[in-house]
């Protein structure tokens, strides 16, 4: 089966990494042009030494590329602003997308949760990295039991937060909130980030909170485990830290929740998570970032198998 022809627009730390997951490890894609606005990045400059086309011109430089109208699939690596104006260009020219922005034009999309629901989207949004970690735990806890409320929080090393996503940071937590509720189930929900500091750079770690109804708690935890491997066969580097924490409150000692004090009585559930990257192009504590290029290229790749056997 012939591979299909993909471009990244965005030649900074996610994009590049993103290139050499296509170069490497995909059966299905071929990378046909990096896009960028830096002619001295370094994402440029390796994929011009891997013989694929490049521009540092943006958009327009792409579309004036030869490869362009062979192009399929176009990854966004840039910020959600940008992407505003990307998506509209693209789609005049049939483009299908996948968006690693927060700029959520397109549905969400967590391949290990729901990706066979938006195969022929125009443009699929890949949330947040705490979001890829995070929802499809509650999304597990969802389905053996209803998520009144859920909380995540995103731990990553300061060093792995470049400049797109600390220009995002507003857009991380409005988008992965959302996403809670949309893809993973939950009533409401609440994501919070903290960028740490700590010298060596620590890996990424996500705590996920659930309060749901009251259900049987060997299933949820069997859920949850099978959920994380999962995401495990396209982000290796994705565990536990611990097994998963169960608590039944009680009526006589109910937790409140929210602005308006909700009271609950049902289950706490826990789960406590980390990401190590595959260090293809980035460290390997950068699992914030490699679990969102993974999780774009399992997508990408669902996407053109879908489009292949559509025609």
């Amino acid at each position: 089966m012939a591979k299909v022809k993909v471009a990244i627009i965005g030649s900074g730390n996610i994009g590049t990494d993103l290139m050499i997951k296509v170069l490497r490890h995909s059966d299905v894609l071929e990378m046909a042009a990096m896009v960028g606005v830096d002619p001295a990045s370094d994402g440029l400059a390796r994929a011009a030494r891997l013989n694929v086309a490049t521009t540092h011109e943006g958009i327009e430089g792409l579309l004036r590329l030869p490869e362009f109208k062979d192009i399929a699939l176009v990854f966004d690596a840039t910020s959600a602003a940008a992407h505003k104006v990307h998506d509209e260009i693209l789609r005049q020219h049939g483009k299908q997308i996948v968006d690693l922005t927060p700029a959520a034009i397109g549905p969400f999309v967590i391949p290990s949760v729901n990706i066979d629901a938006h195969l022929s989207s125009p443009n699929v949004n890949m949330v947040t990295c705490g979001g890829q970690a995070t929802i499809p735990i509650v999304a597990a806890v969802s389905r053996v039991a209803k998520v009144k409320y859920a909380e995540i929080v995103a731990s990553i090393a300061s060093k792995s937060a470049g400049p797109g996503t600390r220009a995002n940071i507003d857009e991380f937590t409005e988008t992965t909130s959302h996403a809670l509720e949309t893809v993973g189930g939950a009533e409401r929900g609440k994501a919070v980030i903290i960028l740490n500091p700590a010298e060596p750079p620590l890996m990424m770690r996500d705590t996920v909170l659930c309060l749901c109804e009251d259900a049987d708690i060997e299933s949820i935890r069997s859920s949850v485990e099978q959920m994380v491997q999962s995401v495990h066969e396209y982000v290796p580097g994705y565990r536990l830290k611990q097994q998963v924490q169960v608590e039944r409150i009680t009526a006589e000692a109910p937790l409140s929740f929210g602005q308006d004090q909700v009271p609950f009585t049902g289950l706490k559930v826990s789960v406590f998570l980390e990401v190590e990257g595959a260090a293809h192009y980035l460290p390997a504590y950068a699992g914030n970032l490699d679990i969102m290029t993974s999780a774009a290229l399992r997508t990408a790749e669902r996407l053109v198998e879908h489009r292949k056997f559509a025609q």
